[in-house]
């Protein structure tokens, strides 16, 4: 069995790696993409809290949490990539710096 201060440390280089990701890069797939690294960080955390959890009672509050935040992903995906596409149909660049120019 793998240990929780394991578990939580690869959540915690995970998400790391996903804050740096959506900080530092400008094209609007990466930071989606580095997003979605970061809320998967949480279920990572979420998972293992809730296996910690469940040798004392066998609950399974973290798996909710994980379904949750899978179908907020899901859905920040579709409207995120919604966006994108109509970013790029306008001005054939997906640059962050050109989201003000969406504006009326």
């Amino acid at each position: 069995m793998v240990p929780l201060d394991h578990v939580i440390g690869l959540s915690a280089i995970l998400f790391t790696i996903g804050t740096i990701g959506v900080v530092t890069r400008r094209n609007v797939i990466v930071i989606l993409m580095s997003i979605e690294l970061m809320l998967n960080a949480v279920n990572l955390a979420f998972v293992g809290f809730n296996r910690m959890s469940a040798s004392a009672g066998g609950q399974v509050d973290g798996h909710i949490f994980v379904l949750m935040v899978i179908t907020v992903a899901a859905a920040e995906v579709a409207v995120g990539l919604g966006i994108v596409i109509s970013m790029f149909r306008n001005r054939d660049s997906i640059n962050v710096e050109d989201v003000s120019l969406l504006k009326w």
